[in-house]
């Protein structure tokens, strides 16, 4: 039987299959090939206990994609997800998780809840914060449903990482998605008290048979990104079309004279919420790489 890893703790892994969920140990034969199952896996089991929904993983197949922080497999894109208001959108923490996503691979979908409680110009404003960054930007409300299908459709089909701040509503919208079937894995850990607690750990959640999305702590952190600040324009795709027309082609985009980004933020053609963040990052990593030495 072929299924996904949704969840693993204490050395159980949680597999979705078109039968349920099935609490497995993995076979030996992956310990002595140095291999560790992950949440994301695609994994053939065998049954062990029909009765108590139990099975070995005896298979991992192929990944596609695997990412470092969390230790998650198969994830195709990053959902982040931010309110209009109450709490008030953190820009510089959204352009942080941008970049973490970034770093990973993962193209970025930005869904503002709490459309309900926004106005045009309010949404307009952060259009055009984030017209021009590669991603795409979605107004939702879990109240109204409003905006919620284009959400789904985005979703369908694929495995998506969730990240956001509290308070924005991250858990209306993952219910509002589900359609009130959550995925309860509590049911067959019952005789397996290890793994009773889940908020320390990744999950995934199934929306449908092969819809996924994953929320996990691992996301949560603002740490600072692992690179060198010269780097750091690249995750900026709004930069891009301006570069060459910078004098120095080792330009910060700081200080240099003659810079195509200076000259196209003065022209209203990049973000200043954008720039200002770019440049408090490259501050933060000029500063950690002058401790280093």
């Amino acid at each position: 039987m072929e299924g996904k890893i949704v969840k693993g703790i204490a050395g159980f892994y949680y597999v979705h299959t078109g039968e349920g969920i099935y609490a497995c140990k993995a076979k030996g034969i992956f310990r002595k090939e140095n291999r560790k199952p992950l949440v994301g896996d695609n994994v053939e089991i065998e049954i062990t206990h029909e009765k108590d929904s139990e099975g070995s993983i005896v298979r991992i197949f192929p990944r596609k994609s695997e990412l470092i922080r969390p230790a998650v497999a198969n994830i195709d894109q990053a959902l982040l997800i931010f309110a209009m208001t109450k709490p008030e959108p953190n820009y510089n923490l959204l352009d942080r998780f941008l970049i973490m996503m970034r770093q990973q691979g993962l193209d970025c979908i930005l869904c503002f809840n709490k459309r309900d409680l926004s106005t045009g110009t309010e949404r307009a404003a952060v259009e055009q914060i984030y017209r021009n960054s590669g991603c795409k930007i979605l107004f939702v409300s879990a109240v109204t449903k409003e905006g919620m299908d284009s959400l789904a459709e985005i979703l369908r089909g694929r495995t998506t990482a969730v990240a956001g701040p509290s308070g924005v509503g991250k858990s209306s919208i993952v219910n509002s998605l589900q359609n009130g079937k959550k995925m309860e894995t509590g049911d067959i850990s019952e005789r397996i008290a290890r793994g009773k607690h889940t908020t320390r750990h990744s999950e995934l959640i199934a929306i449908s048979g092969d819809t996924y999305i994953m929320d996990t702590p691992g996301f949560s952190s603002l740490s600072l990104f692992d690179m060198e600040k010269e780097s750091l324009k690249t995750y900026y795709p709004e930069f891009a079309p301006y570069e060459p027309q910078c004098r120095f082609m080792t330009c910060a985009h700081i200080h240099e004279p003659v810079c195509g980004i200076k000259k196209a933020l003065e022209e209203g053609q990049i973000s200043q919420t954008r720039y200002d963040n770019y440049t408090m990052f490259y501050e933060e990593l000029r500063e950690k790489e002058k401790r280093k030495y």
